[in-house]
């Protein structure tokens, strides 16, 4: 597991990179569905922190996490969402399905379970 995802309880972080294309989705998709068959996983965060553009394929990423995770009863989140990227959340409709933290501290202490 390199940098970007790190296990907090029983959820996995997930650093994005600056530009979250159609490369950076599947790649991402198959780290946390790897990370995820082999742990306890029930949250994915996604700290947003440092990206800047996010393209339709991040969006179908996220969805499909969503989907995946629900259907287990977890959860997707975001935090640290820029303001381009928050742009497209609310256009594709994805902040109703994934809720917003101001920070990935604060997202994994909302989420955290023993």
């Amino acid at each position: 597991m390199g940098d970007s995802y790190q296990i907090q309880g029983t959820c996995l972080v997930v650093d994005v990179p600056e530009e979250l294309d159609h490369h950076q989705a599947e790649q991402i998709r198959q780290e946390t569905e790897r990370i995820r068959r082999s742990r306890p996983i029930r949250h994915l965060i996604f700290n947003f922190s440092d990206t800047s553009f996010m393209d339709s394929s991040g969006v179908g990423m996220l969805i499909n996490r969503y989907r995946e995770l629900s259907s287990l009863g977890g959860s997707v989140a975001a935090a640290a969402v820029h303001p381009g990227v928050k742009k497209l959340f609310m256009v594709s409709g994805l902040y109703k399905i994934i809720p917003f933290y101001p920070d990935v501290k604060t997202a994994v202490s909302e989420l955290w379970e023993e």
